[in-house]
């Protein structure tokens, strides 16, 4: 099946992203497939599945906030940083049940912005040329740096308290991209002074990917051809920080040749989201002159590729081209 899209896989418990990867590739016929944004065993959700050319696009989601519903329980720490890991330590039932909700809410609010993390030792970060988990379970230790991250918001949706090692908070966060909520878990319950682990995540956003137009597996498994197609989005659907761009017909052959194109002749429909206002993190400078380019002929508008402007505002020039002409 000949497919160049995205679809926005509900991912399952007790499958890595690389698993759903290469089921994907079984029910699809095609090699050429990658994921958006990796999701740990134990988390289900929004696992934006690239197909064909629509791979070629990942790189330019580096800017998409993902929102994820969370689940911590609270007493015991472990060394996965879920509940799936073995307990390293834990704290009296006594402790935990003098946490109250004042206290729960003080150390939330701590964490927003630009927060500094550690990595869990048990995640797929490499480390000279090695993943993490590796080290972990060869029994090796590694330095692990911190890193900053960015939460953009997070917010207490409910609390069972007060009831030992079976005390419970869930909440809803939405962050950058290299985040690891078993690692905002973990530090949570660390500031709380009792511990703390994750004991389920959901992913229910992935920049414009939402967990409503998601679809599991096995359902997929058991669509035809064409309902599939149904599903298929553009290769152009995610991107949302990039400005926009049409070309007119005599400037198309220019861009799709790898020429540049004098912007004075193109219409600029949208200005990129990071030319006047910060990403909160380090991003590719590239980005804040970035635009979705499309070509009208016809009357009929088409995706060409990705451009970037140059520095003086002058020409277009494209870093990916997807249009071929027929």
């Amino acid at each position: 099946m000949q497919i160049d899209g995205i679809i926005i896989v509900n991912k399952e418990q007790n499958m890595t992203s690389h698993d759903v990867v290469a089921r994907m590739r079984r029910i699809l016929g095609t090699k050429k497939i990658g994921h958006t944004g990796t999701l740990d065993p134990m988390a289900t959700g929004v696992l934006p599945v690239c197909i064909g050319k629509a791979t070629r696009i990942i790189e330019y989601l580096d800017t998409d906030f993902k929102t994820y519903r969370c689940r911590m329980t609270l007493g015991k720490e472990m060394d996965t940083q879920d509940a799936w890991g073995k307990e390293l330590r834990r704290t009296s039932e006594e402790e935990i049940n003098k946490v109250d909700e004042e206290k729960v809410a003080k150390v939330f609010s701590e964490f927003t912005g630009i927060v500094s993390q550690k990595p869990p030792m048990y995640s797929a970060l490499k480390i000279n040329g090695k993943k993490l988990y590796e080290y972990a379970r060869a029994g090796e230790t590694v330095e692990i740096k911190s890193r900053n991250i960015f939460i953009k918001s997070i917010a207490i949706d409910s609390m069972e308290i007060g009831k030992g090692y079976e005390s419970k908070i869930s909440f809803t966060v939405t962050c950058s991209k290299g985040t690891y909520i078993r690692a905002i878990c973990h530090d949570i319950g660390m500031k709380l002074g009792v511990y703390g682990f994750m004991n389920s995540l959901e992913r229910r956003a992935s920049g414009k990917a939402r967990i409503e137009n998601s679809i599991k597996l096995d359902e997929i498994s058991e669509m035809s051809p064409a309902e599939i197609e149904n599903k298929v989005m553009r290769p152009d659907s995610l991107i949302d920080c990039f400005g926009e761009i049409v070309l007119k017909d005599f400037d198309i052959k220019r861009f799709t040749s790898g020429l540049s194109v004098w912007t004075s002749s193109c219409n600029i429909v949208k200005e990129p989201r990071y030319k006047k206002e910060s990403f909160p993190l380090p991003i590719r400078e590239e980005f804040s002159r970035a635009y979705v380019t499309y070509g009208e002929t016809g009357g009929v508008k088409t995706f060409l590729g990705i451009a970037f402007m140059d520095e003086d505002g002058k020409n277009i020039k494209a870093d990916k081209v997807f249009y071929q002409s027929r």
